[in-house]
């Protein structure tokens, strides 16, 4: 990361945002519900944040988010990625396993599964998923409508997690229902609720069984992968298997399901989207909400040494959130940043992250996002949606909606 001492942070040209629309809390619910203001003041007028309350920093301008990303030496997930006390620190590796490590502890053991998901891997999985997607709308094609987040686009990220770890499909709503549960925060607050205890309990007391059988019945799966696995001349452990479960049951529930449902949202918002979109453009719409809107919007460091950035000094053993949708919405970096355009070159975006920690199932949402959306266009003409109905996501990490009712106009020849 440079290293600035610049006396001013208002750059780029524009005319800075003058007042703080509300304090950048992630916890809070109307942050959820519209981050992108409060993100806009902090590009421009304090991009090193400090929230004195919760005691953490906050870097949300494109390079500094990026560099912060780099360097894993600088910015450590050795305490996890997460602001709430029960995810970090000492127990952070048992919640997320290589993600509360870094190189090269975190290359040896990501290595292990990074292979079930490069692009060429994932690739194979594209008649699958169409598959899977056909098998949730078939039901639906002799109603008018249908919720668009609870009846499709969650359910299906969910179905194909599970199907590559092994999950029986008879149990795939049920964890979908939990990992929902398990993630979901009161306004303002970053402690768990006994419902959040209770589903961790169900899905934890779940995966541990889950292995145990894979292990007396291996199949051709990824949980039977890592039973088989050695890391440094070991056994993988049941414990370290569990918490890869739940890490890539959770992005697949979390990120990638309410990303399907985002872009759906702004196709709504957008009628030009809409139609060109259900017309062919899947790929770009999938790209564009990932750099717009997207579902994954905070991720937090441990600083290792006393650093400082814009005349501000963080110390060593500092909490430091990275702010990759904001940086998604850096002008420095993207022209008219706060318009949604299908023809916008999306390289830069920081959605998968950067850098040793990149998003190891990138790959894999990058097919099935626009996969997705095109196996809906084979079926549907139009849409509107009933925003008064609509529920968001409630959680510092992620966006998105539990319910996006619907209404569709169906193409000819296609209903039962």
């Amino acid at each position: 990361m440079q290293m600035r001492t610049s006396t001013s942070v208002r750059t780029g040209g524009q005319s800075p945002v003058e007042a703080l629309p509300v304090a950048y809390d992630p916890f809070s619910y109307q942050v959820q519900e519209d981050p992108y203001p409060v993100y806009a003041w902090m590009r421009e007028n304090a991009p090193v944040y400090r929230n004195e309350e919760r005691d953490f920093y906050a870097l949300s301008r494109h390079s500094d988010v990026l560099a912060a990303m780099r360097d894993a030496t600088t910015f450590s997930n050795r305490n996890g990625i997460s602001l709430e006390s029960t995810m970090s620190g000492a127990q952070a590796y048992q919640n997320v396993w290589f993600l509360a490590l870094d190189p090269p502890d975190h290359t040896t053991m990501r290595r292990l599964v990074q292979r079930k998901f490069a692009p060429r891997t994932v690739a194979q999985r594209e008649t699958r998923i169409r598959e899977l997607v056909r098998r949730r709308l078939e039901p639906l094609r002799d109603q008018d409508g249908f919720d668009f987040a609870r009846d499709l686009a969650n359910p299906v990220s969910t179905d194909g997690v599970c199907d590559m770890l092994g999950i029986p499909e008879a149990d795939w709503d049920t964890v979908r229902l939990d990992s929902d549960l398990l993630n979901t925060r009161k306004h303002d607050s970053d402690e768990r609720t006994p419902e959040n205890l209770a589903a961790a309990f169900r899905l934890g007391t779940y995966y541990k069984q889950l292995v145990a059988d894979i292990r007396r019945h291996p199949g051709d799966n990824l949980i039977s992968s890592l039973t088989r696995s050695e890391v440094e001349g070991r056994p993988v452990t049941d414990s370290e298997i569990v918490a890869f479960i739940f890490l890539i049951v959770s992005g697949g529930n979390e990120s990638t399901s309410k990303q399907v449902g985002i872009a759906w949202y702004h196709g709504w918002r957008l009628p030009d989207v809409q139609r060109a979109g259900l017309g062919g453009r899947f790929a770009d719409w999938a790209a564009e909400s990932l750099r717009f809107d997207p579902s994954s919007q905070m991720t937090s460091r441990t600083v290792t040494r006393d650093v400082v950035l814009y005349d501000t000094c963080v110390p060593a053993g500092s909490r430091m959130v990275l702010l990759h949708p904001s940086g998604n919405r850096d002008h420095r970096v993207f022209d008219d940043p706060d318009r949604f355009d299908l023809n916008r070159d999306t390289r830069k975006m920081l959605s998968f992250g950067a850098g040793p920690h990149h998003c190891l199932g990138g790959a894999l949402a990058t097919l099935e996002i626009p996969t997705v959306l095109e196996e809906v266009a084979r079926y549907v003409a139009g849409y509107d949606l009933d925003m008064a109905a609509a529920r968001r996501v409630h959680s510092a990490h992620q966006r998105g909606f539990t319910h996006l009712p619907c209404s569709v106009v169906w193409r000819k020849g296609v209903r039962n």
